[in-house]
């Protein structure tokens, strides 16, 4: 229902930074968060925003380095990527849902983007 596109992903040292963003169709009382998947692992919650964007969940390997925001006004939500560590690298996912109840489950989630890599080296 919801169309999701992410962009902003590139190539970075690590120590860079990046921004994402996820342009959506909708977000009006819609939680968002982001994904990521490297390949051969499984996919992993990095942070999600609910739909007054004042409660935010980050998962540990990125709490402190990332940061999850969202404009309402432009359907847009943002990934802010920084100190990234090759670890770091992975295809990552803009997830959205209905209500407001932040999580890091993939399952919660019923719209998906296609993905943008982020590749960060040493």
């Amino acid at each position: 229902q919801v169309q999701l596109v992410e962009s902003g992903g590139g190539s970075v040292q690590a120590g860079g930074s990046l921004r994402l963003s996820c342009a959506a169709s909708e977000s009006t009382l819609r939680t968002f968060a982001w994904f990521r998947q490297a390949p051969g692992q499984g996919r992993e919650g990095v942070a999600s925003i609910n739909p007054g964007g004042l409660t935010t969940f980050y998962a540990d390997s990125v709490k402190g380095r990332f940061t999850i925001s969202r404009n309402n006004a432009k359907n847009t939500i943002y990934l802010e990527m920084n100190d990234l560590k090759p670890e770091d690298t992975a295809m990552y996912y803009c997830a959205s849902k209905p209500g407001a109840r932040v999580t890091l489950n993939g399952a919660d989630y019923n719209s998906w983007g296609q993905g943008t890599q982020v590749t960060v080296s040493s």
